[in-house]
């Protein structure tokens, strides 16, 4: 009974003290159209991405934007022809500048893709834009995309605006997965707090961040994270770190095109972070897999169990708890366009997770910890040279 009823006290508190997580009308801020259209290059590191780059790199050749902007794809290593693509596409497609270069392998110290992303900034900085977008390989944007983006970047005076792209959901498996890993995400970092000033709460999400080009130089991006594999949330901490203003929503232009159609593909993609995100500590760990336990499984057994034994007491707390769960959970369903009978099965997914984050930390310690297209990458504290 206790147990439950110190379940029911964390749904209370997270309900009400945690930035309402729960809410998506977190979007694109009100906006104006500027008087001078700034400059903007697109910088999309890319390797071996030739399933997705047909949906999402058209989009952004086709952006509608008044200003001056250009395509930076940085083929980083791909073997499937990821780079000969690109190019057939402008050719095909037209619409923006559409440069493709390759750095060669990463150096000790440096993730694949920031490699990438240090090799298309540098690229861009001679053009001298005033904004950086930096946008996976996998993500399709409507026309009015960056004309949006970098409206509200200039009305709000942000100097990174993130958009959480909404993920696919079709097969079975991504119904019931990933628009909890968009709730988890929010639950973490609440959206409203990352946009206040002076709120210590920072994220961003790779998929698609406008990032003025002073602040990155300012902040040494991507340098200064380099060994970052959960590189979006590190390089908001970084501009925020040097008191830039950053701001976090839900996408409504920006959409990704990559399809995980299978549990072992959507347990590959979290399990490759879910430690780094621990910042690979055992005690973290074990309190993360307390914590999952008590705010979700808990309720559903309390329920349970207190039916079987009679113990009204432990059934409705846990019921109570439950429900206040179920009731979170409906507005990221429909934001997605779920069934809200997917609401109560939040416990399974949330158990899926828990055990999705004690494998990624078993794989950490059998040396195969954040692995991602055949690069496998160690713990910042590991690398040797590194010198922060």
């Amino acid at each position: 009974m206790w147990i439950a009823a110190g379940s029911l006290a964390a749904w209370l508190w997270l309900l009400l003290c945690q930035g309402f997580f729960w809410r998506t009308d977190i979007r694109l801020p009100p906006r104006a159209d500027p008087d001078d259209w700034p400059s903007v290059c697109v910088v999309v590191p890319a390797r071996d991405e030739a399933a997705v780059l047909p949906e999402s790199l058209p989009s952004l050749l086709a952006q509608d934007y008044p200003g001056r902007a250009e395509i930076f794809l940085v083929d980083d290593g791909s073997s499937d022809g990821t780079g000969e693509l690109a190019r057939e596409l402008a050719r095909k497609h037209g619409g923006l500048p559409l440069t493709v270069d390759s750095p060669g392998e990463p150096p000790a110290g440096w993730t694949g893709k920031l490699w990438a992303v240090r090799h298309g900034i540098g690229l861009a900085r001679a053009r001298g834009p005033e904004y950086l977008l930096l946008t996976d390989a996998d993500i399709a944007h409507t026309p009015d995309s960056l004309r949006e983006l970098v409206a509200a970047a200039r009305t709000g005076g942000f100097d990174a605006v993130s958009l959480m792209a909404r993920l696919r959901v079709e097969s079975l498996w991504e119904r019931l997965v990933v628009p909890a890993f968009v709730y988890f995400f929010a639950q973490l970092y609440p959206f409203r707090r990352i946009g206040r000033k002076g709120a210590r709460t920072a994220a961003a999400a790779g998929g698609c961040v406008l990032l003025r080009a002073e602040t990155a130089e300012r902040a040494r991006i991507p340098d200064a994270i380099r060994h970052a594999v959960i590189d979006d949330v590190a390089l908001a901490r970084a501009v925020k770190g040097g008191g830039g203003h950053i701001w976090l929503g839900l996408a409504e232009r920006v959409d990704s095109v990559r399809p995980y159609p299978r549990l072992h593909d959507l347990w590959r993609m979290v399990s490759r972070s879910a430690y780094a995100q621990l910042r690979h500590n055992s005690l973290l760990l074990l309190g993360t897999v307390l914590g999952l336990a008590l705010v979700y499984l808990v309720p559903p057994v309390a329920l349970f169990v207190g039916l079987a034994a009679g113990s009204t007491s432990t059934a409705v707390l846990g019921g109570l708890a439950w429900l206040l769960m179920t009731g979170t959970y409906i507005p990221i369903l429909r934001y997605y366009g779920q069934p809200l009978w997917l609401a109560p099965l939040l416990p399974f997914t949330a158990f899926l997770y828990l055990l999705m984050t004690v494998d990624s930390a078993v794989q950490h310690y059998r040396g195969r910890g954040a692995a991602w297209k055949g690069r496998t990458y160690a713990r910042p504290d590991a690398v040797v040279g590194d010198e922060g």
